[in-house]
């Protein structure tokens, strides 16, 4: 048996403001499921694609590091540009790794603090 990524699943203070974040980050729409006793948002190329960025509102604040993150790499573009664009949506730089050894890539952080690390783009 083997299994397939569904879902990466992101506990938020503000799940709605940190979903928009990652469908602007990505491209991908955000869309609202408003399951009873578990209401999340999902940010998808396609509602049939995994996986699947979901977003769960949760009351207990993050208290350490994610032990887990996404490595993201520009489709278009250049490492800086997406770096500036993700800048303009709300992401902060924690770690400029481009000159450093071994480097090359960004660490940010989204609006609630969770991070990612930005690579070379293909062109590059």
């Amino acid at each position: 048996m083997t299994l397939s990524i569904l879902n990466v699943t992101f506990d938020c203070a503000d799940s709605a403001w940190v979903a928009s974040f990652w469908s602007e980050a990505t491209g991908w729409p955000a869309s609202f499921d408003d399951m009873p006793g578990n209401p999340f948002w999902i940010v998808s190329e396609t509602p049939e694609t995994s996986p699947r960025l979901v977003f769960v509102q949760v009351p207990e604040p993050r208290t350490a590091k994610n032990r887990i993150h996404l490595d993201l790499m520009p489709s278009q573009g250049t490492q800086a540009e997406e770096v500036i664009r993700l800048q303009s949506l709300g992401a902060t730089v924690v770690d400029d790794r481009r000159g450093a050894e071994p480097g090359g890539w960004v660490v940010m952080a989204d609006p609630e603090g969770n991070a990612f690390c930005v690579e070379h783009s293909l062109a590059e």
